[in-house]
């Protein structure tokens, strides 16, 4: 019986145009995450580059890739050994670390029967465009401090 219940919430979840929406907004605030981890990667390469760290393109070319390949909460702890961010900007950038981590990791198993509920999903599709909107914002920071500080180099 409780098997039937599940899998007739899974079709009803995938004909629903509001769990689309769900589902687009999750990619969103995944996106969004990962337009942060790049800035945070360019922004530590730039203080880098600008401290006459990097001697040599393959020098630049693999620490990039290391930079690439860390996780969020690897480079905000690496960002604060090489840029002096506002108490803030560095509460925001940990506050969105955690929530992202939650979001990636955790977010549908926590909230799984919401998902199955209008009211529920709506309050989902809320709560993932906050999180999008606060991420786009710290981003857009991070790519104007990458510009000027591109432009000092």
């Amino acid at each position: 019986m409780a098997r039937f219940m599940v899998d007739e919430g899974i079709k009803d979840l995938k004909d629903n145009h509001q769990s689309r929406e769900l589902f687009t907004y999750f990619g969103l605030a995944v996106y969004y995450s990962q337009a942060l981890e790049q800035q945070l990667a360019n922004l530590i390469m730039l203080m880098k580059i600008s401290q006459g760290r990097m001697v040599s393109e393959e020098q630049f070319t693999e620490n990039f890739q290391r930079k690439l390949s860390s996780s969020l909460g690897q480079l905000v702890n690496e960002i604060g050994h090489h840029f002096s961010f506002t108490d803030e900007e560095t509460a925001q950038l940990k506050t969105l670390w955690k929530q992202r981590n939650y979001i990636v990791h955790d977010y549908f198993k926590q909230r799984i029967h919401d998902t199955f509920t209008e009211a529920g999903r709506a309050l989902m599709i809320t709560e993932l465009q906050e999180f999008s909107a606060q991420a786009r914002e710290l981003e857009k920071k991070l790519q104007g401090y990458n510009v000027e500080l591109y432009d000092n180099i």
